[in-house]
């Protein structure tokens, strides 16, 4: 069907998220090609269809998806510029009240915040820093310091600039332009399972690949 000069150029990527059963061509990669009419057509082809009761994430080789390609465009050319294992994942969103999620944000912006601050106390307890505190104290004004110094107020203030700036975040607004440690930390994770998860597939012999 499709001429021999015809090349498609597929970009993959390494983990899709869809909320439908039936995978097109189009929700894996995306592609570009010469004719516009093969082009639409290829995006319409079925690579795989999730089952109601089954497992809600395939892996799918990228061999698998050209041979889908070439079932219907024999000779056509098929250049792939993206990931070799693609991780599919059916996601089912529920529609919750608006209470119900403001409910888990604030329970679980309580949890961040008196577990770091108990995080940041105990640390302190265990090195002591009260006692460094009184130290430079008595080494500079030649004196036992009162309750609360300069030395204090100052290094709490210090800390909250020091964790905003480290997490490029000041309410919803982001500081700078860089990714946050944690957006930094959050694809390093996804990265390492999505591997583990293309990994496992093909060694179970689990994932969509050409016999």
């Amino acid at each position: 069907m499709g001429k021999e000069k015809d090349t498609l150029y597929l970009k993959a990527e390494r983990h899709i998220q869809v909320e439908k059963e039936v995978i097109k061509l189009s929700d894996v990669a995306k592609m570009t090609c010469s004719d516009s009419q093969i082009l639409n057509h290829l995006k319409t082809i079925t690579v795989y269809k999730f089952k109601k009761d089954g497992e809600k994430r395939k892996v799918i080789s990228i061999l698998k998806i050209i041979e889908c390609i070439h079932e219907v465009y024999p000779d056509m050319t098929v250049e792939n510029l993206g990931e070799t294992d693609i991780v599919m994942e059916q996601l089912k969103v529920a529609e919750k009240k608006g209470m119900v999620i403001y409910g888990k944000v604030v329970f679980v912006s309580l949890i961040a915040f008196f577990g770091t601050a108990f995080t940041i106390m105990a640390f302190h307890n265990d090195i002591g820093i009260q006692d460094v505190f009184d130290n430079m104290y008595m080494l500079i004004m030649g004196e036992s310091p009162g309750n609360i110094t300069m030395m204090e107020v100052s290094y709490s203030i210090g800390l909250a600039v020091g964790i905003t700036l480290f997490f490029n975040h000041i309410g919803g607004r982001r500081i700078t332009k860089d990714p946050t440690p944690i957006e930094v930390e959050m694809r390093t994770y996804e990265s390492n399972v999505n591997t583990a998860l293309v990994e496992t597939s093909n060694r179970e012999r689990k994932s969509l690949d050409v016999d």
